[in-house]
């Protein structure tokens, strides 16, 4: 498994990698805080296509992104929400807050 990650490749785009879990949620959750609040964007993409596989905690990342970024005053938008977190969200009613793009 490798290590997990998040990175801004332009355009107001934020992409996750790896492994999502109590282990790396906390240093992602502040990399991505940092990455939200130095963008200049007004609208951000959070790209998870690179997710290997995630737990609940994967979902809570992109809950706290969404709340930093409507807190900036920008929208966001999720890609590529794979199988895993879709259940996830699914099980805990949240479906709606993660439509596809």
């Amino acid at each position: 498994m490798s290590e997990a990650a998040i990175t801004a490749v332009g355009g107001g785009e934020l992409k996750l990698f790896g492994v999502l879990d109590y282990r790396t949620g906390p240093a992602l959750r502040e990399q991505g805080a940092q990455l939200i609040k130095a963008s200049d964007a007004p609208a951000l993409v959070l790209d998870c296509s690179g997710v290997e596989k995630s737990s609940s905690v994967g979902l809570a990342l992109l809950l706290a992104f969404m709340r930093d970024a409507s807190n900036a005053g920008k929208t966001v938008s999720v890609r590529s929400l794979p199988e895993d977190m879709q259940e996830i969200a699914q099980v805990s009613g949240l479906t709606e807050l993660f439509e596809q793009r």
